[in-house]
């Protein structure tokens, strides 16, 4: 739980950094080692002992690391002066990898690209888009037919936020519990921008309210959960439950290790039954203990990332949260040896910028690496694994939708085939992809309207976008078979359960007949197609192999309904 604790003052040569004590540390000896490196505490996480410290920057971390009771340092890089860039996020969640949007594969059977199904009685307006609930059978006559989620069944979102007003997340909302750790970040060190300035935002804060996504990333994965049948656009997995907005996302769309933290204890502090988890922890994609390409300081700062996330996640696991995570759109195979061009995507010092690394599988993404995490990757239309879905057999756990948008004959992108989901109108009003009466400009946006209110959604794709099928699934088993919470009311269910419920329940899928996949993305260029290749292998057997896990997820079996 964090606490506050009051800073004193010090030097101006002083900045914020992160400090884990060690497990067996007493607090007592924990300040006292802050102290006598001659730091000041600006707030604790007591459930995992990470402390923001303020310390002088030439001394502080080394200083800290000969005091006994501390087992790592990193510098807090939420850091900046008050005063968006692209619109999609900066280094993930990668809704839209690029150039990955534009994909076929030449193993693996055509999808015929043309008019999707029609809805049938009881699916939502805009049913005939929502072929990825057809996949996992999370329709009227699959999942919502044994359950659609109760209402006492939390699911946190840790993302960029929420828009509570969206009418196919307002009735799910539960403003009670939501909450926003982060503080925006106007720029780095470098003067580039991150978040932008607090001054245009409407309250002129940095401190963002937790019912808001000025990213569009988590509205999106959020509807994909726990959209209501409502008659307005579509309807998420399991439209009865309960979603919790816990923001651990900058606008931009970097995540950082003490909102995380933060996040994930809070959830289990509070009885959230499930979490969803889009993301990797910046700035580093891959944590390397002993890598050469990296400073001392940075392979610490690397160890300390693992280490606090580690923490969290056991503390989440033990007070009963079930956690999914996407797998990452790099294309890479995490049992393998990896070349990571992206790290660190933030500058806490001057002229730091990222640069090329050779990375071991010994090395670590977090939190999809981590213990008692689900990961999840990304099947497009026809089932295939999306081509720029990673992947590793013993590292994939689960498979789901997450859209492909050229998972067809042609190889060129198709809006109808990334997954749809809620859309901020406020983003569509500033992005110019509205029409003056309110109609979408562009393909990959539409609006459905029922008695005077209207919703935007979007297409995405992305694993980012599977992981939340297969939280919204979890959220389905906790709500069939969970049992009454005495501490917070509510409903809970021993992780462990819901884990082999999902994994036992999934459709085993075999990898393809030629084990090496050879795909390919269109991009049009001033009106010319380009091609890219991309060769990936998939390993293991059809009960458990590296692009599909155990299976593609399935809400109906997990439910008990008929197969």
């Amino acid at each position: 739980m964090a606490s506050p604790v009051a800073a004193r003052p010090g030097p101006r040569a002083r900045e914020d950094y992160v400090v884990l004590y060690k497990k067996d540390a007493s607090l007592k000896s924990a300040h006292e080692a802050v102290r006598a490196a001659g730091g000041s505490i600006v707030s604790e996480n007591l459930d995992v002992g990470l402390a923001t410290v303020r310390g002088d920057k030439a001394r502080f971390p080394a200083a800290i690391m000969r005091q006994q009771p501390i087992e790592g340092v990193a510098r807090d890089r939420v850091v900046g002066t008050a005063s968006k860039p692209d619109p999609k996020p900066a280094s993930k969640p990668a809704p839209e990898p690029a150039p990955e949007p534009q994909l076929r594969a030449d193993v693996g059977a055509a999808v015929r690209v043309g008019p999707h199904p029609a809805g049938r009685a009881g699916d939502e307006p805009l049913s005939d888009l929502m072929w990825d609930m057809k996949q996992i059978h999370a329709t009227p006559k699959g999942s919502y037919a044994v359950t659609r989620g109760d209402h006492r069944v939390k699911v946190g979102v840790i993302d960029t936020g929420m828009d509570a007003g969206h009418p196919d997340i307002a009735p799910n909302f539960d403003r009670a519990l939501s909450r926003n750790f982060t503080r925006d970040l106007p720029a780095d060190a470098n003067g580039t921008e991150i978040d932008g300035p607090c001054a245009a935002e409407p309250d002129r804060s940095c401190d963002d309210p937790a019912d808001v996504d000025e990213n569009e990333h988590g509205t999106h994965t959020a509807s994909a959960i726990g959209a209501p049948l409502n008659g307005i656009g579509m309807s998420g997995v399991a439209p009865g439950v309960s979603l919790v907005n816990l923001r651990a996302g900058q606008d931009s769309g970097l995540f950082l290790l003490r909102p995380v933290v933060d996040a994930l204890t809070y959830a289990a502090r509070n009885g959230i039954d499930v979490v969803n988890m889009s993301f990797y922890i910046d700035p580093w994609l891959w944590n390397c203990p002993d890598n050469a390409a990296d400073s001392a300081a940075d392979r610490l700062e690397q160890r300390t990332v693992v280490a606090a996330a580690q923490r969290a996640l056991d503390f989440a696991h033990a007070h009963g949260v079930t956690m999914i995570a996407s797998a990452g759109n790099e294309r890479a195979d995490y049992t393998g040896t990896n070349t990571d061009e992206t790290s660190p995507d933030l500058a806490t010092e001057p002229g730091e910028k990222p640069r090329r690394r050779t990375v071991p599988a010994s090395c670590t993404s977090m939190p999809s690496e981590g213990d008692h995490v689900i990961p999840v990757s990304a099947t497009g239309i026809s089932k295939r694994k999306a081509s720029y879905s990673s992947y590793g057999n013993g590292y994939v756990a689960l498979a789901a939708p997450g859209g492909d948008k050229a998972d067809n004959a042609t190889g060129h992108p198709d809006e109808r085939l990334g997954t749809w989901a809620a859309y901020p109108e406020s983003l569509a009003r500033a992005r110019h992809e509205l029409n003056a009466d309110g109609t979408p400009k562009t393909p990959n946006i539409v609006r459905s309207c029922a008695g005077g209110v209207c919703g935007y959604y979007q297409s995405l794709q992305g694993t980012s976008m599977a992981a939340p099928h297969v939280a919204g699934v979890a959220a389905l088993i906790v709500s069939r078979y969970g049992t009454p919470d005495p501490v917070h009311g509510g409903l809970t269910l021993d992780p462990a359960f819901v884990e082999r419920r999902l994994i036992g329940s999934a459709t085993p899928t075999p990898c393809p007949d030629h084990r090496t996949v050879r795909y390919a993305w269109s991009v049009q260029v001033k009106g010319t197609w380009t091609e890219t290749l991309s060769t990936q292998i998939c390993k293991g057997t059809k009960a458990r192999n590296g692009f599909y896990g155990a299976g593609i997820v399935d809400a109906r079996r997990a439910v008990g309904g008929h197969p």
